[in-house]
């Protein structure tokens, strides 16, 4: 399905990135989301791009706080990418996955999305899904409850001006699973969910093209949540033949959304 010469083009593409670890429109969030004093400078400079917010379908009551994968009965699974790097080699991901006829989650960065703001219609416009990692990639459940909130709370600010919308997932940066307070500031600034994962392709420790398809074709199951990262060659690599070995089993790659809705 998938030509081996696309994983090479890919990885020329790649860059040098920085390591990460019904019926509603896409949550606007409350007006107060960016606390008074932060960022608001920086996110005055974000330039609005023309695109209306994506219509989202309501999500299953009973859904945990935390979610770590979908329903293992279906045939579906999504692959997460947490969004920073080069916005070449991001580029070159989003357009293999469309190829495959798959759509992916992306969990952008706010510094990344100041950096390269035209990212974030374009995730939009390939059917992709775009939500919130935290502002600047710290460790945000180790901090002291107002800056963890900031941190939300303003890449949820870029992402409304970009987007007209702050997306409808939150995940942590630095840490799997938030903590209770993570949990609680996160629902503050519009995130009723936390997107955690249930396979982590470790590909940000750049261990190689053939081992993060390895570990990720090894792990996956209907119904996953898969983390990967924006930034790195080996993910670029990779991607083609993990969308092959999806394929093959008979898995399709969704929007996380999709995923808990099918």
């Amino acid at each position: 399905m998938l030509r081996a010469a696309a994983g090479s083009a890919l990885a020329g593409a790649a860059g040098t990135a920085a390591a990460g670890c019904g019926g509603d429109r896409t949550a606007a969030g409350p007006p107060s989301a960016t606390p008074r004093g932060t960022g608001r400078g920086a996110a005055a400079r974000v330039p609005a791009l023309p695109g209306p917010p994506l219509l989202l379908p309501a999500l299953p009551a009973g859904l945990p706080a935390q979610i770590e994968h979908g329903s293992r009965r279906g045939q579906a699974v999504a692959l997460t990418f947490h969004g920073r790097g080069d916005a070449k080699s991001a580029t070159a991901l989003l357009a293999e996955a469309e190829r495959a006829g798959a759509r992916v989650t992306v969990l952008a960065v706010g510094d990344w999305l100041d950096a390269e703001p035209r990212m974030a219609r374009r995730v939009l416009d390939g059917g992709h899904e775009l939500g919130n990692h935290t502002m600047r990639h710290l460790s945000v459940c180790s901090m002291p409850a107002k800056a963890a909130y900031a941190e939300i709370a303003e890449c949820a600010d870029r992402l409304r001006r970009l987007t007209g919308g702050i997306g409808r997932w939150f995940r942590p940066s630095r840490a799997r699973r938030a903590t209770d307070q993570v949990v609680r500031l996160a629902r503050q600034a519009g995130y009723p969910h936390i997107l955690s994962y249930d396979v982590d392709s470790l590909d940000f420790t750049d261990p190689g093209a053939e081992a993060v398809r390895r570990t990720v074709l090894g792990a996956v199951r209907p119904g996953s949540v898969v983390s990967l990262h924006f930034g790195h060659a080996g993910t670029v690599a990779a991607l083609p033949a993990i969308l092959d070995g999806l394929h093959r089993r008979g898995l399709r790659a969704v929007t996380t959304t999709e995923l808990l809705t099918r």
